[in-house]
């Protein structure tokens, strides 16, 4: 059964040019091994951290870094979920997530499914 759907997008130049502006933000949103994608790709996992956290009804209490977004060669993304994130999906029932993550024509965005 499905939980929650969230969706997201950003417009690419204009989040490379707040990551240009604040480089501590970079750290701040995403975690080590997050940090070594291409810039588009980045903005792409923000935009799929903004949907994990409408497909778990937005509660405001997650934080960026127990979210992390994994490129699988050959599938799908993975989300890997800890902490307040992992919390808040075991609130609901959520025992897996779909993702699916784009970004073409300077626009990143993602779609996240939870699934109980």
């Amino acid at each position: 059964m499905i939980v929650g759907v969230g969706i997201d997008v950003v417009d690419v130049a204009r989040f490379l040019a707040t990551l240009e502006r604040a480089p501590r933000l970079l750290e701040r949103l995403f975690t080590e091994p997050e940090r070594g994608v291409p810039p588009t790709s980045l903005a792409a996992r923000f935009a799929a951290k903004e949907a994990v956290a409408k497909a778990l009804g937005a509660p405001g209490t997650l934080h960026w870094h127990d979210a992390t977004i994994h490129r699988v060669v050959g599938g799908p993304p993975q989300l890997e979920v800890t902490g307040t994130v992992a919390a808040r999906a075991a609130e609901l029932g959520v025992t897996r997530f779909h993702v699916s993550i784009s970004h073409d024509a300077g626009i990143a965005s993602a779609v996240v499914v939870a699934e109980d």
